[in-house]
């Protein structure tokens, strides 16, 4: 008998040892709000990233409004919940360095996705796209659809939010070229990612520039708000709203008139890509230093460069033609 129960000691002993060799890496997905459709569709790129993986488990966690405040107390608690790695989209570049650089000292992996963090904040930051292609694509698809000349403005998500600044400085590149030395940029404003700030920003706009031909919105949150003020005040074929938007949440805005067309990489994607990239980091195949090349599993490879970057893919556009098609899968 004591034979026997000392077997059954050393059995669950080497079990209690071996056990924490098999526990799934929990990755937490921070995104900069919940109930944002991109971030939605992300986190399902992100499921069947840990699907493909199978050691890995996702918390996909933001605040209810797009803060640094709100991220920076979710990271406190996901330090303290001792992840193995933290994927945020910030919403200041700047405010969650601190924070996450904590995380790091902890031995947590961190990268950060669509919106960047600042270099000391991460590891890698993964683009969704090349920041020069985008501004290029948001003023080639506003000039397609009202021609050489007019006034335009842009509505932003906020005014700390790392990818939409860069994007909207690529833009201001662009119109400088002769190519559209007619298109004058008005205004930029701030709809803080929120649906009624950002209609209330579009509508504002109507107000101060009569004259203006079309509304610009690089976040999925603001353009969707604009192409619905743009119909709400029977606006459709005067001003035209472009930017970056989902499928699903622009097809009848499409349908309307109020958008001829729009860009976005795939949410999925990036959401798969940035936690496949995670787990390079978590299993020590890459470090973060310049040149490594991160496997982005069915997506490719990438490789980073001096800032720690990469891009994922180049935008593509959606128009009448089809985005009945891809309003069914994001």
């Amino acid at each position: 008998m004591k034979k026997q129960l000392k077997t059954l000691l050393t059995i669950a002993l080497s079990a209690a040892l071996v056990s924490p060799a098999f526990a799934a890496d929990k990755i937490a997905l921070v995104v900069k709000s919940l109930g944002n459709g991109f971030f939605d569709a992300a986190n399902q790129g992100a499921q069947e990233a840990a699907k493909e993986l199978k050691n890995v488990e996702i918390i996909y966690t933001g605040p209810a409004k797009a803060t640094a405040e709100g991220q920076i107390e979710i990271v406190n608690s996901l330090i303290a919940q001792k992840v193995s790695a933290i994927v945020i989209s910030a919403n200041d570049p700047d405010a969650l360095a601190p924070v996450l650089k904590r995380a790091m000292d902890r031995g947590i992996k961190v990268i950060s996705f669509d919106s960047g963090v600042r270099k000391d904040g991460r590891l890698m930051h993964l683009n969704p796209s090349s920041n020069p292609l985008i501004g290029e694509k948001l003023v080639k698809m506003t000039a397609d659809a009202i021609g050489a000349t007019g006034e335009v403005a842009v509505l932003s998500a906020t005014a700390q939010a790392t990818n939409q600044n860069i994007w909207i400085e690529e833009a201001k590149k662009v119109l400088a070229q002769p190519a559209y030395k007619g298109l004058k940029l008005v205004s930029v404003v701030y709809g803080d990612d929120q649906t009624d700030k950002s209609y209330r920003e579009a509508q504002g706009l109507f107000k101060s520039y009569p004259n203006l031909k079309a509304i610009i919105a690089p976040t999925t949150v603001g353009v969707a708000a604009a192409a619905k003020a743009v119909q709400d005040e029977k606006k459709v074929g005067a001003i035209f709203v472009t930017g970056l938007g989902l499928p699903s949440e622009m097809a009848g805005h499409v349908k309307s008139g109020a958008v001829k067309s729009f860009a976005i990489w795939n949410p999925i994607d990036l959401g798969y890509s940035s936690i496949m990239a995670a787990s390079q980091f978590i299993s020590g195949k890459v470090t973060g230093k310049a040149g490594d090349k991160v496997s982005l599993g069915r997506v490719g490879t990438v490789t980073l460069d001096a800032n720690g970057e990469a891009a994922m893919a180049e935008p593509f556009t959606y128009d009448a033609s089809n985005v009945e098609k891809f309003a069914k899968f994001f």
